[in-house]
């Protein structure tokens, strides 16, 4: 008896994951859930230089900004609420110092600059095409900051709009790294603030101006927003706010994304890189004992063994 629909998923063969490459990750909360399983099982990336983006716009411009290497001023900074934002970053870089908000955003330029130059991947998760314009500028923001929601009209935008800002995506990227493969994405992460029938508007948009263009070659779609809808239809699947995917959820999706994307060589080191993990979580009951002492040299060599392979791998003690 089958209990499941399921997603059906090719696998990557031209351009994998593997230990020599080098991903970038943009987007969505659900970015960073599938980052912190690349940074456990040690691949070299980076995420969200600038935080939290959800929607398409947000990410064309913060893309368009590192190309261009924008240089970050005290126009592009407000103080609010005791703290500096800036409405092209997510609050977590704003700072109750102008001069450390600014040291911040433009080192992260340069240095995301430097990233998208090298990196293989460059995996980008939209999460929503609800936006907010802050009436006294007409711009675009990425984050509201908490400012009063009457300062901003909310709009959803159009197939053809996200469709026309994933081009620019694209056209930014390959202008400083031909070569480099995108992976777009849905976030499952529903945004029930907007409303239900809200949320469906938002994430339809989202899933059509993807699949304009696909043509690309080097351009490809991972289904997480289909997984959690399609083969994880229940409840046992949120956290405790039952919007957001819990741990067994974003499990689930890794090890898809796992099997579409990474080499065989890459899963059998990661399954090496996983031993050790658990091995530094060992609680022994008598750390002196010859027993726990052998474990530790076993362990060491595990990692000496890596290591040697792979010399940016490091492991915390």
């Amino acid at each position: 008896m089958k209990l499941q629909t399921q997603i059906p998923l090719q696998k990557q063969l031209k351009k994998p994951i593997n230990y020599h490459s080098k991903m970038v990750l943009l987007g969505s909360c659900f970015s960073e859930n599938i980052g912190e399983k690349f940074d456990y099982f040690k691949f070299q990336n980076l995420q969200n230089p600038f935080g939290i983006f959800f929607h398409p716009k947000a990410i064309e411009k913060f893309i368009h900004q590192v190309v261009s290497k924008k240089v970050f001023s005290n126009d592009d900074v407000f103080f609010e609420n005791e703290r500096w934002h800036c409405f092209d970053a997510h609050s977590s870089l704003s700072s109750s110092n102008k001069e450390t908000l600014l040291s911040n955003l433009n080192s992260r330029i340069e240095s995301t600059h430097l990233a998208l130059k090298n990196t293989t991947h460059c995996i980008i998760t939209f999460g929503t095409s609800w936006v907010y314009r802050f009436s006294e500028t007409d711009e675009i923001v990425a984050n509201c900051h908490k400012i009063p929601q009457n300062k901003f009209v909310k709009e959803l935008l159009s197939i053809n709009e996200i469709s026309e800002s994933i081009e620019n995506i694209i056209s930014f990227l390959t202008s400083i790294n031909p070569e480099i493969t995108l992976i777009f994405s849905v976030s499952p992460v529903r945004h029930l603030k907007d409303g239900f029938v809200e949320n469906t508007q938002s994430k339809a948009p989202l899933i059509a101006a993807i699949h304009t263009i696909l043509k690309d070659k080097n351009v490809f779609y991972f289904p997480s927003y289909e997984i959690m809808m399609d083969e994880l239809r229940d409840y046992r699947f949120y956290g405790e706010d039952m919007i957001h995917p819990n741990q067994i959820a974003i499990q689930y999706i890794w090890e898809k994304f796992i099997a579409t994307w990474f080499s065989q060589e890459s899963i059998l080191i990661m399954n090496e890189i996983e031993s050790i993990q658990k091995g530094l979580l060992h609680k022994p009951f008598d750390e002196n004992s010859e027993k726990h002492q052998a474990f530790l040299d076993n362990l060491e060599g595990k990692k000496r063994k890596i290591q040697e392979r792979f010399p940016f791998i490091y492991f915390k003690i």
